[in-house]
This record gives structure tokens, C-alpha cells and sequence, in this order.
């Protein structure tokens, strides 16, 4: 029914097929998909298998399947919850309601204290890294890069930190550890310094760019 509203789809296999690696294209257009498939032969392999190996679309084939139980799923959703309830019981600012795999914090209602062009979000991945070695993902003005003909940042509504929650992984004694680690930021975040971008590639730079902190 879902795929019914739309003309085709681009599937990560790596997110809810609980996979390491793959993905799909699928379109219910004929000329899409002969000029596709004439793609994949060139730069992949055959459309039979995409440049993937058998195992793994072996494992794709099980992950559509286990990834729709409803016991997998109930445990998934719970634990990103229990982060984001911990957080929220202690009025740390996240993004409501709480998603299926990931916890969001807002970095401005986090860092008042800072500018947009200190990055607050690139801050606060690099802060909580620092406190607990605990890797999230910046999702703001880093990620949005640029205005193609000013060249000016852009800097968008939304400044956020990712905090992803990997399947099948860890227990709710490891949600503790990070909401203890984000806790104990927010208690001293007046404290946290902002960045300065000291490299920036010219593509992609939320993967590449280096920063150094500011003085408060």
C-alpha cells in the first residue's frame, strides 16, 4: 500500500534490513528502468546483482523479514525511547516526539550561549565525544554547507545532533551511560566553547572538516 503512492523508491539495506551492506532501486516505469539497469551493467556488475555478493543478498532477503517482527521492532522503538525519556525527564532539549531510531538534541536550546557561526551542533558531537567517546552526528549549518551563489553558510532552522541508535547492539545499561554523559554536559553547558571551522573540502565537509576550539 505504501508503495503504491509513489513511482519508485532508493532502499538503504544497511538501516532496518539490519545488513552490513546493500540496497535497492526499484520504479514501476519501464524507461527508468531499462536506462537504470543499462547503469548498473557499467558501473556495478549485473542488474542480477548489483556489484553485491551473494551472501549479502542472502542477508538482505532475511533482514526484510526478521526486520518486520513485531518483537524486533517493540524492543527497537522502546530502547531509542528509553534514551529520549531519561533526556527528557531531565529537560534536556530533544526533538518531540521521539523517533524509531534515533534520538535528536537541539543544539541552540543545548548551547544558548553560542552563534550560529560557532556551530552548536558540531560543539556538542564533539563534547559528548570528548566526555564519553560516545559518536553522534552533527545535523545543521555544517550539513547544509553553503548558498551555491553567495557562498554564504546557510544556516537552517533546525540544529540538531543525531544520536543513532545501531540495532542489535547494546543494552539499555548503554542508553544509561550516554543519557548520563548528555546529562552531565547540560548541567555545565554554559562552560562549553564553540568551534572554529579550520577546513573545509570543498565537497561534504560535515565528513571531512576540522575544527579547533574557541576561548568562552
Amino acid at each position: 500500500e505504501m508503495m503504491s503512492y509513489s513511482d519508485g523508491c532508493i532502499y538503504s539495506a544497511k538501516k532496518d534490513c539490519l545488513v552490513n551492506i546493500g540496497g535497492f532501486l526499484a520504479t514501476n516505469d519501464k524507461d527508468i528502468f531499462e536506462a537504470t539497469r543499462n547503469m548498473v551493467v557499467v558501473y556495478e556488475g549485473l542488474h542480477t546483482y548489483g556489484g553485491m555478493a551473494g551472501r549479502d543478498m542472502e542477508a538482505v532477503a532475511r533482514g526484510l523479514r526478521e526486520g518486520t517482527q513485531y518483537e524486533y521492532l517493540k524492543y527497537r522503538i522502546h530502547q531509542v525511547r528509553y534514551l529520549g525519556d531519561m533526556l527528557k525527564k531531565v529537560n534536556v532539549p530533544i526533538v518531540k516526539p521521539i523517533g524509531g531510531h534515533a534520538v535528536f538534541l537541539d543544539a541552540v536550546k543545548f548551547l544558548p550561549h553560542l552563534e550560529r557561526e560557532q556551530w552548536p551542533a558540531q560543539t556538542l558531537a564533539a563534547a559528548i565525544y570528548e566526555d564519553s567517546a560516545v559518536r553522534s552526528m552533527e545535523r545543521g549549518a555544517i550539513s547544509k554547507g553553503r548558498d551555491k551563489e553567495t557562498g554564504k553558510n546557510l544556516f537552517p532552522a533546525l540544529e540538531l545532533v543525531r544520536l543513532t541508535i545501531p540495532r542489535r547492539v547494546y543494552t539499555n545499561s548503554h542508553m544509561e551511560y550516554i543519557a548520563e554523559s548528555i546529562i552531565r554536559l547540560y548541567e555545565k553547558r554554559n562552560t562549553i566553547p564553540g568551534l572554529k571551522m579550520i577546513y573545509e573540502p570543498e565537497y561534504l565537509r560535515f565528513f571531512q572538516a576540522r575544527f579547533e576550539k574557541l576561548s568562552l
